[in-house]
């Protein structure tokens, strides 16, 4: 069911879920003016399809202590690097997102820690020291003032 498209029902429907997860079938099918029946399908369709792949809690990083954002370009010494690099990079808990990339990094990082000498802990004796990695390049977030979920584009 890869191919499933969406229409503008499911699009309402991803809406509400990105804004609250949990909301009942029932209060989905209410505000939308279709039975509850209709909103279990259209989910599971969607489930089936790939596009829906499971819950999350959103959780602030800062309310737990992680008051350093950064994002990190990693510089490979070779292209066949790559997959041998991003296995030592799923083992580090703090890098919380990887993209492959063209342009002037292999991969670019966002990094979380609990203040700046716990982060150059990871970039020294973690991320600069996996041997196929050739140098690094790192950017300190000041701010985040956009931050959204997908749910913006489904309008």
């Amino acid at each position: 069911m890869k191919n499933y498209e969406i229409d503008n029902l499911d699009k309402k429907i991803l809406a509400q879920l990105l804004e609250e997860a949990r909301t009942p079938y029932a209060k989905i099918a209410e505000s939308l003016g279709v039975s509850p029946g209709t909103i279990h399908v259209r989910i599971e369709k969607m489930r089936q399809a790939g596009i829906i792949k499971g819950t999350k809690v959103k959780v602030d990083a800062k309310a737990l202590g992680y008051d350093v954002c950064c994002f990190v370009g990693v510089y490979l010494k070779s292209a066949k690097d790559y997959h041998p690099v991003k296995e030592q990079l799923i083992n580090i808990p703090e890098v919380i997102e990887a993209y492959y990339t063209t342009g002037q990094y292999s991969i670019l990082l966002k990094v979380i820690a609990p203040d700046i000498d716990r982060f150059q802990h990871i970039l020294i004796d973690k991320l600069q020291s996996i041997e196929e990695v050739g140098s690094t390049e790192t950017l300190i977030s000041l701010q985040n003032p956009i931050y959204r979920d997908i749910d913006g584009l489904l309008i």
